[in-house]
């Protein structure tokens, strides 16, 4: 059964949940998984990636964006599925991705923007209907 996490942070700020899901996929990473981080647009691509540079001084991630290729253990992508051999979907779009089912594990992170936690409702809806049951992690 695919499993499925929304990690809920407490604050609304954009930039702690960045670091959040850079702090999964670095975790993920050390744990031999692939991932493919899923952003909601360019700009959000272009930021994740310079947060993965710098979000820890002992920890660096192997990481392209999906337009350079897609063969390092971190592929940041956005809108169409750029492919690639991952186990492990962070999706920080508004919308579930068309491609969610190739995953084994998927990981949604939350914040307390009324935007964003009202977007990611429906993406739990969207899994449930499915038949789904998705974890809630409060951080």
């Amino acid at each position: 059964m695919k499993r499925i996490d929304f990690y809920i942070l407490q604050g609304s700020d954009a930039g702690a949940r960045l670091t959040y899901a850079c702090r999964l996929a670095a975790k993920a990473w050390r744990e031999g998984h692939r991932i493919y981080l899923n952003c909601q647009d360019a700009a959000q691509c272009a930021a994740l990636d310079e947060r993965l540079w710098s979000f820890s001084a002992a920890s660096f991630v192997p990481h392209q964006l999906a337009e350079s290729g897609n063969d390092t253990p971190l592929l940041l992508a956005w809108g169409a599925d750029a492919g690639g051999e991952q186990s492990l979907l962070i999706n920080l779009a508004s919308t579930v991705p068309p491609f969610f089912e190739r995953f084994a594990r998927i990981a949604e992170v939350v914040n307390q923007d009324p935007q964003t936690r009202d977007a990611l409702r429906s993406s739990y809806r969207f899994y449930r209907e499915r038949g789904y049951a998705p974890q809630h992690l409060h951080l």
